[in-house]
């Protein structure tokens, strides 16, 4: 469950039906990441969502350019890469991707007064040799692409804003296994059909609960897959993940691309000046076995590089590295070698994206997307419908859960918490260093009100 479910029976329930209990800390720690992490969600849901049909928005805005206006037999790629080069001739080529059938050929170009890792495309009909357009990309995507891609990440403000995203994805597990436990307690003398189907004939604050703890239920799998997923490539969680990997010796293995003892060229590589390289280095690659989708990436010191780049199930994720001037493979690193966990990185990442299983992986995508949605906008409307409504105490949205929940947590509880709070806080450090200042803010808050409750008794007492 991805938004804040807000529990009435916080402030009745008698100290004997809550004591030695974790559910009245995680009703509290719920109701709160709810309600100041679901806006994060909604802004990371929203923006995820509409990046998982960039495929589509490609096809609408750019389709002119990555469609191939005519059918036949591919020309070589020295007369599409020439092609290329005189749309830029102040370009240097950098590298060649080869896509589909009825793709154009995008033929990569670093040029003066490009922003940083950005590019010059030329997409080229393979089968004429025709250029049909040029774009500034990203590591091959497009503008809409990228700007969707940067929304989502870091909302188009660079590092500072990537911390947005993980946020979201280090608060969204929590949030999610904390309203699961609560609705599992809540149900305990329930019949076992409430906790995955809406609660017949309820009415109010009790109908709108039972509709977010259900879609809760059915959205839980998606939405720790989307929190994992989402926190392998964040910037403090993903450095931690990636050192996981490192020593647990579980990361993809890196391509060789040294020429040291190949060729006659003493080790030095091929400036990408000569279109008919790029024939020679493509023809290597398909004969060691890497069909699909290629990327050529050149290189004028090392050996050229051609990597699969099929995403969609079963993936095509091979690479070769070719030696220019021989044509000659020198390495290879094969997606079926790599570690489990590599392997499973790759698929989850892929998924996050809505690459994996095509239509399929999008169309899930959306209805995940659109339950945290509906989720947050339900817990928010539960915060509403519990607002107290007395002419002498109207409020404009309901009360928190009592504090004073840790005091009632059971020893087996309070013992290991101290360490596993800091492994979290280690592995996902957005996650703990948010939580204590919210710990600081709330006792401080409870301070001050306890204060100023108590000086108006003091001074009735001296009166």
């Amino acid at each position: 469950m991805s938004a804040p479910p807000l529990d009435d029976v916080s402030t009745r329930e008698t100290p004997a039906a809550t004591r030695w209990s974790v559910v009245p800390l995680l009703r509290r720690l719920h109701f709160y990441a709810g309600i100041l992490v679901a806006p994060f969600l909604v802004v990371a849901a929203t923006s995820g969502l509409l990046y998982a049909f960039t495929p589509q928005i490609d096809d609408l805005l750019h389709g002119d350019v990555l469609t191939a206006a005519s059918t036949g037999a591919p020309r070589p790629l020295a007369e599409q890469v020439s092609a290329a080069q005189a749309a830029v001739p102040d370009g240097t080529v950098t590298g060649v991707l080869v896509g589909e059938a009825d793709a154009t050929t995008q033929v990569v170009f670093s040029a003066p007064g490009l922003a940083e890792e950005h590019s010059t495309t030329v997409y080229v009909d393979p089968s004429s040799a025709r250029v049909q357009g040029r774009l500034t990309t990203w590591f091959g995507s497009t503008p809409v692409t990228t700007w969707l891609d940067g929304l989502h990440r870091n909302l188009n403000l660079g590092e500072t804003g990537r911390l947005y995203s993980e946020l979201a994805a280090s608060w969204l597990w929590v949030i999610s296994l904390a309203g699961v436990v609560l609705w599992l307690a809540r149900q305990r003398k329930a019949r076992r059909r409430t906790l995955v189907v809406p609660e017949k004939g309820a009415k109010g604050v009790r109908r709108t609960r039972s509709w977010h703890a259900t879609l809760g239920m059915w959205t839980l799998i998606g939405a720790l897959f989307l929190s994992a997923t989402g926190l392998t490539w964040s910037t403090y969680a993903g450095e931690n993940f990636a050192a996981a990997l490192t020593a647990l010796n579980a990361k993809a293995p890196t391509l060789d691309t040294e020429l040291s003892g190949h060729g006659d060229h003493g080790g030095g590589g091929t400036a990408p000046s000569d279109p008919a390289t790029f024939d020679r280095v493509l023809g290597s690659a398909r004969a060691a076995g890497l069909d699909g989708p290629v990327q050529i990436t050149a290189s004028s010191d090392a050996a050229w590089t051609v990597a699969q780049v099929d995403n969609t199930w079963p993936v095509r994720l091979d690479k070769v590295a070719v030696d220019p001037s021989t044509a000659a493979v020198t390495a290879r690193a094969d997606f079926a070698d790599r570690p489990l966990l590599a392997k499973l990185s790759s698929y989850g990442i892929q998924a996050h994206m809505g690459r994996l299983f095509g239509i399929a992986n999008q169309i899930a995508l959306f209805l995940l997307a659109g339950a945290i949605l509906a989720l947050i906008v339900l817990g928010y409307r539960m915060w509403w419908q519990r607002r107290p409504t007395r002419s002498d105490r109207r409020a404009p949205a309901g009360t928190a859960p009592q504090r004073g929940a840790w005091q009632q947590l059971p020893l087996w509880f309070l013992v290991p918490a101290p360490l596993v709070l800091i492994a979290i806080g280690w592995a996902i450090p957005l996650l703990g260093l948010s939580l204590i200042a919210f710990l600081i803010l709330d006792a401080t808050i409870g301070a001050w009100r306890r204060r100023t409750t108590k000086r108006p008794e003091a001074l009735t007492t001296t009166d």
